[in-house]
C-alpha cells in the first residue's frame, strides 16, 4: 500500500510543477501572442491559473500531510516540506489575496480595459508582483522535482 502513496506524491508533485510550468511559461504567452483580443486571453489565462492553484493547494497538502505521515517530526526538519509550505503559501496568497486585487481593478474599469483605463499602474504592479510569487514557486518547483529524483 505505501507503494501506492508514495506513487500519489511523485505523480502530484509532477502533475503540480509541470502543470505551473506549462500555464504560466508556454500556454498564457501563446494565448497573449495569438489571440487579437487581449481581454479575453487575460480571462482565458486568468481561469488557467485559478485552476492550478487548486490543482496546488490540493497537491501541497497531500504532500505536506504525507511527508509528516510518513516521516513523523522529522518531515519538519527537510528542505522538501519547507519548499512545499513556502509554495503553498505563494499559492494562497496569489490565489486569494493577488487576484481578488487586480479583478477588483478590472471590474472598476469596466466598461474598458484596464489596461486602458486609469487603474492601468495599479494593475501592472500587482501583475508584476504575482509574476515574481510565480516565478519564486516555478523554481521552487524545480528544485522539488530535482532533489526527488524525480528528474533521473
Amino acid at each position: 500500500m505505501r507503494r501506492f502513496w508514495d506513487g500519489l506524491a511523485g505523480g502530484l508533485l509532477v502533475l503540480w510543477i509541470g502543470g505551473m510550468w506549462a500555464i504560466g511559461y508556454v500556454a498564457a504567452p501563446v494565448l497573449f501572442a495569438n489571440l487579437g483580443d487581449k481581454q479575453l486571453a487575460g480571462m482565458l489565462a486568468g481561469r488557467l491559473f485559478a485552476v492550478m492553484a487548486w490543482i496546488g493547494i490540493a497537491a501541497a497538502a497531500y504532500l505536506l500531510i504525507y511527508r509528516f505521515v510518513r516521516d513523523g517530526v522529522t518531515a519538519l526538519k527537510t528542505l522538501f516540506f519547507w519548499a512545499v509550505a513556502l509554495m503553498l503559501a505563494l499559492t494562497l496568497a496569489g490565489h486569494f489575496g493577488i487576484q481578488p486585487i487586480m479583478q477588483s481593478l478590472k471590474d472598476q474599469a469596466m466598461p474598458h480595459a484596464v489596461m486602458q483605463s486609469v487603474f492601468a499602474d495599479r494593475f501592472a504592479r500587482w501583475h508584476g508582483v504575482s509574476s515574481i510569487l510565480y516565478l519564486i514557486q516555478s523554481v521552487l518547483g524545480l528544485l522539488l522535482v530535482w532533489r526527488s529524483g524525480l528528474a533521473k
